[in-house]
């Protein structure tokens, strides 16, 4: 069984793309399939993104020739976020309740991980992004409410937002993986903005919430010359280290942001001012 593979793709490369181009190397287009796991493997630090959506049966987290390893955790850790149903995430026989916006982070070492939903009728989606790992950290949940939420922006600039961290260096410990997600208010369409780019590691935005008639604009590439991908609900984008990550809606949206590389600081990040860009 195997996953695809995104190759890692360089700023010179990627500076004579078209929109297709951007598209097929950038953009995970369907991530929540019936009663499977889709996931995408990718040079940038390794890391794999995708979901599962479990509707008539519980799935069971295969393991893929690409990882040549025993079962899929063996020399990995993984993050979960519910952005579905309810559901639950059956780990080495212990079974962990998830409701929208809940995380699960399931350590290196775990051999068997099957997911669940409550009611077929509005399955659980869980979006997991993996990385690998040196040390196996204890599988831990984080309810949205335990995330220590922060509201930031305004609705002057159009981006008030709150802010809910779950995997990162003062939250649930892990090796490499950061995860967490921004919920816009109504009335608001930009996040991440000054954007800015993180030299030290990679980044995956899952963008959820959004409206079927509305549409991100999500902006990538070098701060100086910028570019765009037009994304849609249950839509995600990899973003390589020297990548900028923003983007504008057509209506208020949420969306899962997740990273590895070389360290758990969320704060990271290297600024280009809104002036700069190009």
């Amino acid at each position: 069984m195997q996953m695809h593979i995104r190759q890692a793709i360089s700023q010179r490369e990627a500076k004579g793309f078209d929109t297709q181009d951007l598209r097929e190397n950038f953009l995970i287009e369907s991530i929540f399939e019936n009663d499977s796991v889709v996931l995408e493997y990718t040079h940038y630090d390794r890391v794999i993104v995708g979901g599962a959506k479990p509707v008539g049966k519980g799935l069971e987290l295969p393991t893929y020739d690409n990882l040549k390893a025993d079962y899929f955790l063996e020399r990995r850790e993984m993050g979960v976020i519910n952005v579905g149903g309810d559901g639950s995430i059956e780990v080495d026989g212990t079974s962990h309740t998830l409701s929208k916006k809940d995380c699960l982070f399931i350590g290196k070492g775990a051999k068997k991980v099957i997911f669940n939903s409550n009611d077929a009728e509005n399955p659980a989606l869980y979006y997991i992004l993996s990385a690998p790992a040196h040390h196996s950290y204890p599988t831990r949940k984080m309810t949205k409410e335990e995330a220590s939420p922060v509201s930031i922006g305004s609705l002057e600039t159009s981006n008030e937002r709150t802010i809910f961290k779950y995997i990162h260096k003062d939250g649930i410990q892990s090796c490499q993986v950061v995860m967490g997600l921004t919920v816009l208010n109504t009335g608001s369409v930009w996040n991440t903005m000054p954007a800015h780019v993180h030299d030290r590691r990679m980044e995956a935005y899952l963008y959820f919430d959004l409206n079927e008639a509305h549409r991100v604009f999500h902006l990538m590439g070098n701060p100086q010359e910028t570019r765009h991908i037009v994304v849609a609900n249950h839509q995600a984008v990899v973003s390589p280290p020297w990548s900028i990550h923003s983007g504008c809606g057509t209506s208020n949206y949420s969306f899962i942001w997740g990273m590895a590389g070389e360290n758990l600081d969320y704060s990271d990040m290297d600024f280009a001012p809104i002036t700069e860009l190009r």
